[in-house]
Parts: structure tokens; sequence; C-alpha cells
């Protein structure tokens, strides 16, 4: 340590791998979905439906927060029912989906609101530093990774594990049924795809979180 002067000593240090051996746990993985649309049929609400569709069939807990009534960010006091209501269930969560369509190349104000009404810290909670995230986006033209992009950019930020892969879905429109029920396609494939991936990421890793967001800056501070 002697040649690191700028470090202080009782904060620097790197858990053995014992500390990381506890016990798994066994209830299902809790997945949040969000989507970011207010459309009677919206597309992006019908993707995370058949998203959290494959994830009860592949064992998982989910809830899906609806966003009609949320106000913008800083627009009312963080008791707003909305409000509290998307903080509880980030809380809950232990993984995340996003999914939102594309407008003027970016993600929607109403995708964009609910993750600014995320803070990084409730006290001693942390709603998303360590809980795994899937990202989606739906387009009502030609495939587009803009709005993909943009929610990856803001799950790091937001300190979560973003899992490497992620569903884009062109001609959104053409791909449900009257049911509104999604077509079989390859579209859907990588849907299922992602969300395989994303349990796999979540079961790895929601018994080590704490250890994950486990900072030295945080720990000197305290200190």
């Amino acid at each position: 340590m002697s040649d690191l002067p700028n470090i202080s000593t009782a904060s620097f240090h790197i858990p053995s791998p014992e500390k990381l051996s506890t016990p798994l746990s066994t209830h299902k993985p809790r997945i949040l979905l969000l989507y970011g649309s207010l459309r009677k049929r919206s597309f992006s609400r019908l993707v995370t439906l058949e998203a959290a569709r494959i994830l009860e069939a592949m064992g998982a807990e989910t809830r899906i927060y609806h966003a009609d009534g949320l106000p913008l960010a800083d627009d009312t006091t963080e008791d707003h029912p909305k409000v509290q209501e998307l903080r509880d269930l980030c809380t809950w969560s232990e993984g995340m989906v996003w999914c939102s369509p594309e407008r003027h190349g970016a993600m929607t104000g109403v995708m964009k609101t609910q993750i600014d009404w995320i803070p990084l810290a409730l006290g001693s909670i942390r709603p998303t530093q360590g809980r795994t995230l899937a990202v989606m986006q739906v387009c009502g033209g030609s495939q587009s990774f803009n709005t993909v992009n943009q929610l990856r950019q803001l799950g790091r930020w937001m300190r979560l594990i973003t899992i490497p892969n992620q569903s884009s879905v062109a001609k959104a429109y053409q791909e449900f049924d009257d049911n509104d029920r999604m077509k079989p396609s390859p579209y859907y494939d990588r849907i299922v795809d992602v969300m395989e991936e994303l349990i796999k990421f979540t079961l790895l890793t929601r018994d080590v979180s704490a250890y994950l967001t486990d900072r030295y800056s945080e720990r000197k501070e305290k200190s």
C-alpha cells in the first residue's frame, strides 16, 4: 500500500472468495417490466406482455408497471402514488425489462419519465444498483437500434447489470394478430433469447449484488 499514497488503507480491500459463498436464493426471480407508451393499442406494451409470459414460463415472477397517471419528473413530490408504486416495484425487483417505442429516433418521454423517477439510492436501499436489465424497442418502420442504445446507456448510468442481448422489433404493427398476440417470427425468437439470458444473469448475480455494488469511494466516505 506504500505505493498508493492517495488511497485510504482503511477503505481499500477486496473481500476474500469465502465471503462470496452465500446460500443461493430459491424463490422465483423477480422481474419488473416497464414500457414507454400510453396508446390504447401500444405495441411496446404488447411486446412487454409477451416478454412477461415468456419469463413466467421460465419460472420468474413478473410485475408490469403502467405509467398512465405518472407525472413528469420534478412536476410533483416523490410521495405521489404513482411514483411510490414505481419505486416500490423497483425495490421489489431483482431484474428489469425496459421496452420503448422509437420516436424521432429516440426513446419516448413516457419511458424517460419512468427512469427519471427512479433514484440511485433510497436511504440504504438501491433500487437499481446490482440488478439485471434487458432492453427492447419497437419500431413503426425499418429496424433501428437508437432506442436500445439509449436505454443501455441509461442502464449503465443507473448501475444496472445490462445483459449483452437485446431486441428490436421492426414494423411492430405487422407482428401481432387480431388477438394482440405476437406471431411466430425471428423477432419473437429473439425476445425469447433475451428473456432467457436475463433469467440466467439474474440467477447468477442476485445473491452477490451487494458485493458487486460495494465501492471503495463509498466506503471511504463512510469511514
